[in-house]
């Protein structure tokens, strides 16, 4: 098969950690209320996403969850790196969202590419589920985005194309 099925989920979870450190950081910088919630509501998804490739995950070296998911966040990692630098530049909700949608979009294409290697139908499934909620979450932020820049929310479609 060419892909070690364990050590992918390992990195899933690592990466899904190191998203749920990003939209913390994220939050942390902004000003506008609706923008921060986002990002919290991010933050709490990504961690339920690790919690999925947690309980498929048959290794030793991660006894506690919770342990590793409050643990300091991987300055190495890219997600953090595109955060802080954001924020040590100039930081902007614009920005951060800008960011977050393209962190999204790789992060799904790639959880896709992944379980296109994978013949566990569980495993799979979980990493399916995933890049659909990512997905979901790239959605999230496009729309939190178009509210923020003034843009026609969705929501407000049919108003505008009944009137």
């Amino acid at each position: 098969m060419g892909i070690d099925i364990q050590e992918a989920i390992k990195r899933s979870i690592q990466t899904e950690k190191n998203a749920m450190n990003f939209y913390q950081l994220g939050a942390q910088q902004m000003k506008n209320g609706d923008a921060r919630r986002t990002f919290e509501i991010l933050a709490k998804e990504e961690r339920e996403h690790a919690a999925q490739f947690y309980k498929i995950y048959t290794g030793a070296d991660i006894p506690s969850f919770d342990a590793f998911m409050d643990a300091l966040a991987d300055n190495e990692s890219s997600w953090i790196v595109t955060i802080t630098r954001s924020i040590s530049e100039d930081f902007t909700e614009k920005k951060a969202l800008e960011l977050a949608m393209e962190k999204e979009k790789n992060l799904e294409e790639a959880l896709r590419a992944t379980a296109a290697k994978i013949e566990d139908p569980a495993i799979k499934a979980v990493y399916e589920t995933n890049a659909t909620e990512t997905q979901h979450h790239y959605e999230m932020i496009e729309s939190e985005y178009a509210r923020l820049m003034g843009m026609v929310h969705e929501t407000d479609i049919d108003t505008f194309v009944r009137e």
